[in-house]
């Protein structure tokens, strides 16, 4: 709860800084830099260090990825459908494939599942959301910006995209004992993501600009909060049979709203930046509905 307390308060005061005007205009851009290339490489550093690699994790990590898979797809057709700009077919499926599976995921999965099961839902969060991010999303964003970089250039923003880099170091460090300094450094450094990233959103955020963006909002929203969760618990559940509370996390993550560093990276690459916002912040607010319901349906697998 108060992490939940923190993220509505860092999203109110974004709003009414900008207001107020008491911030410079590119201070979202120094914000999501600065969690881009601290905040988000701390955490993975952080959390993935004590994962224990199986064909149960290889699993649930796999879900952001099939996510991510269908939402390229999905808005694909919607953008030749609606004959969608290259830039509004790019946000689309970058915010609507990733899920907000940490800041707002982990508390959420604590609140419903209690804390013996943030292990699998770390798992969903840095394996699947964040390691799809810095390869898929990355890919997605050079593929749909307006430069239309070459394939070595995708690779090269892969490669040196720092969330990327620390995952690389963190599997490699999985058998080496951090100093307890270090491991205290790191979750400072990695508490700093939620407060900024929710204080960027708010910054950006215009809600008088959502007529103007209603119907491919309300489609982002459809696909990430209901169609996206509801394909996986058809694959894993219906088809695949997979049970117990694992598997209810792993749905249940699959069902969080977009996530707050897609629209950093959408944003960055100038993919429609304001209807990426507003899928992050009407998803947050919507989902405390949606993810009520998928609990309740998952209660039975």
């Amino acid at each position: 709860m108060n992490n939940l307390i923190l993220l509505i308060l860092c999203f109110i005061a974004g709003m009414l800084l900008h207001r107020l005007k008491r911030m410079p205009d590119n201070a979202p851009a120094t914000l999501n830099s600065f969690i881009i290339h601290v905040s988000l490489p701390a955490l993975t550093l952080l959390y993935i260090h004590p994962l224990k690699l199986s064909n149960d994790v290889l699993l649930v990590g796999l879900m952001a990825w099939l996510v991510f898979g269908l939402s390229a797809g999905f808005f694909w057709l919607i953008g030749r459908w609606l004959k969608l700009p290259r830039a509004t077919v790019g946000a689309l499926i970058l915010v609507g494939g990733l899920g907000n599976t940490s800041f707002f995921g982990l508390p959420m999965v604590e609140a419903f599942y209690g804390k013996e099961a943030l292990t699998t839902a770390i798992i969903a969060d840095q394996l699947g959301s964040f390691f799809a991010l810095s390869i898929l999303g990355i890919t997605v964003a050079g593929i749909y910006s307006s430069g239309r970089p070459s394939t070595a250039e995708i690779l090269k923003r892969i490669a040196l995209f720092p969330p990327f880099i620390a995952l690389l170091i963190a599997l490699l460090l999985i058998p080496v004992d951090y100093a307890d300094w270090f491991t205290v450094l790191l979750k400072r450094l990695g508490d700093t993501l939620a407060p900024l990233a929710l204080l960027s959103v708010g910054l950006q955020l215009r809600f008088g600009h959502i007529a103007g963006n209603g119907r491919n909002l309300a489609l982002g929203l459809l696909f990430k909060l209901v169609l996206a969760p509801l394909a996986i618990y058809m694959l894993y559940v219906q088809l695949l049979g997979a049970q117990g509370q694992a598997i209810q996390v792993t749905l249940f993550e699959a069902a969080m709203p977009p996530m707050i560093t897609a629209a950093i990276v959408a944003s960055e690459h100038d993919l429609d930046p304001m209807l990426a916002n507003l899928m992050v912040a009407v998803g947050l607010l919507v989902s405390f509905a949606t993810l009520g319901g998928w609990w309740l349906l998952l209660a039975h697998v």
